[in-house]
Formats: structure tokens, sequence, C-alpha cells
């Protein structure tokens, strides 16, 4: 089990990637966390999860859905901590 902090920078607001973001975590299961929009046009992503579901997550996440364009998402690896129950939107 692991847990990543991820930034994505790019065309990633207004175009319904935390919805697919959403999404992509309740169809590879077992993937709780949350994601929400920044004031300098980034989302940012709270994630734990299997290693390789998260990684599978992340992998999505570098190109996001069909309407955003990801320019780079930075990767921070962090300890599990098992606090979150399920995977939502923060604001």
């Amino acid at each position: 089990m692991i847990r990543v902090h991820l930034t994505i920078h790019g065309l990633v607001q207004g175009v319904f990637y935390r919805t697919h973001a959403i999404k992509k975590a309740q169809d590879l299961g077992d993937i709780t966390g949350w994601v929400a929009n920044q004031a300098d046009g980034t989302v940012v992503v709270e994630a734990e999860g299997p290693e390789n579901k998260i990684n599978d997550f992340i992998d999505w996440c570098r190109s996001g859905p069909s309407t955003c364009e990801v320019k780079k998402i930075d990767v921070e690896r962090h300890e599990y901590t098992g606090e979150f129950d399920g995977f939502d939107v923060r604001y």
C-alpha cells in the first residue's frame, strides 16, 4: 500500500478532469483519496491504495480525459495512512 500526492499541470481545469479522475479511481478499485482544483490552474490529487493500482492511476493522470492537455505531472510518494474512506472532490 502506498500514498501519492500528484500535481497535474496544463489545461486541466474546466475540462472535467476531476470527474474523470474519480471515475478512474472507482474503476480501478481500492483507491481512496481526493482531487481538487488549485488557484494556480493545477489539479492536485491525494490518493492511497495498492501500489500497482496507484501506478495505473498515475499513468492515467499523465494523459487524463480527452478534453484536457496535461503538460506535466509531479509525483510525490509517501507512506500509506489509511485515512480515506472513498475518493471524492475537495473544494
